[in-house]
């Protein structure tokens, strides 16, 4: 096992199973996975959640039960990023992985950018406490699907979870934690989105709920476009419509998330466009008929006014360059995504 001593260094952790590669998490990006992003197995609320919660949406069943200590809140769930983002730096680079890791303590918290203090050590134990107590029944499947069954399982986010070393004053130095089954096969199968590290600046429960939302809906899509009602429901909130309408409203005036821009719409909808998409109108390239149709061409069955806005997307996101010959670029860019 090795950890991060400082930038770019490691050093190995006793305590851990075999070798295995952790890099500086600094340097890579944090990564979630698709299911914790699309259905709301998290609490948002900030006092103990005893509730047991029966969420339906289209063809998944889920059922959530959390322990004495609560369900596991959505802060909680940086814990499961940090392990997500560790193996997944590891299987890009050709490293043997398994369902147990050891952490450092200090560097997973300065990693969810939250205090080293003692106080914070407690909270952290009482994450895992909540992370290891909360029991899901699903038929949510991850990892391949050759199997047509359907499923139905029951298990916890993280399997077990132990102190590995402690200091003389008590606190926690490192910990070893073994993921889910069920949450591993999602990560071997990379069924995961990168988030910005913006995300865990996000202190509102719900701020941070609906940019998960956001990056798995909206993606570098022109935008994504959902009911308040439905909103409300994959939020996981438990707050009346009226009162989650509010809410959201003033998280549209505060304009605080990273990537996407929240929008009230007529119809009680709210649309979500990424950052890099609102462009001027003035200085966006503009495409010649013919380059659309040459992109329909070679994309069949493809939205190519879609492409266009991903491509302009792109644009934006690297520097908005004048373009000599945006046709040429917009055609070179579509064979990169083929």
């Amino acid at each position: 096992m090795v950890s991060r001593t400082g930038q770019g260094a490691a050093r190995p952790v006793q305590g851990g199973t075999g070798d295995f590669f952790v890099c500086d998490f600094f340097g890579v990006s944090p990564k979630h996975d698709l299911a914790s992003m699309e259905h709301p197995i998290f609490s948002l609320s900030t006092r103990p959640d005893r509730r047991i919660l029966s969420y339906t949406h289209n063809d998944i069943e889920m059922t959530i039960t959390p322990s004495v200590k609560g369900r596991a809140t959505i802060f909680d769930a940086d814990i499961l990023i940090f392990c997500i983002s560790q193996l997944m730096a590891a299987l890009n680079a050709g490293k043997t992985v398994s369902r147990r890791l050891t952490l450092t303590a200090h560097d997973l918290l300065q990693a969810t950018q939250r205090e080293t203090s003692g106080d914070s050590y407690r909270r952290l134990r009482d994450a895992f406490e909540r992370l290891a107590g909360t029991r899901i029944t699903t038929n949510i499947r991850t990892g391949p699907k050759e199997d047509p069954v359907e499923t139905t399982t029951g298990f916890g986010l993280i399997e077990s979870w132990e102190i590995v070393r402690r200091t003389r004053a008590g606190r926690m130095v490192s910990v070893s934690v073994t993921l889910s089954e069920w949450l591993y096969r999602a990560v071997v199968s990379k069924s995961v989105l990168t988030l910005s590290r913006e995300y865990f600046s996000l202190r509102k429960p719900l701020e941070r709920r609906l940019y998960e939302l956001a990056r798995k809906h909206c993606g570098r899509q022109p935008d994504w476009v959902v009911s308040v009602e439905v909103l409300l429901k994959k939020s996981g909130s438990t707050s009346p419509r009226r009162v989650f309408r509010a809410m959201v409203r003033e998280i549209i005036r505060a304009d605080n998330l990273p990537d996407y821009v929240l929008e009230e719409r007529p119809g009680d909808l709210i649309a979500v466009t990424p950052r890099a998409a609102v462009i001027d109108p003035g200085e966006a390239p503009v495409l010649r008929p013919e380059t659309l149709e040459e992109a329909r061409q070679r994309c069949p069955g493809q939205d190519v006014y879609a492409l266009e806005a991903r491509w302009r997307a792109f644009w934006a996101q690297t520097g908005r360059r004048p373009l000599r010959a945006p046709d040429k670029a917009f055609l070179g860019w579509l064979d990169r995504q083929t």
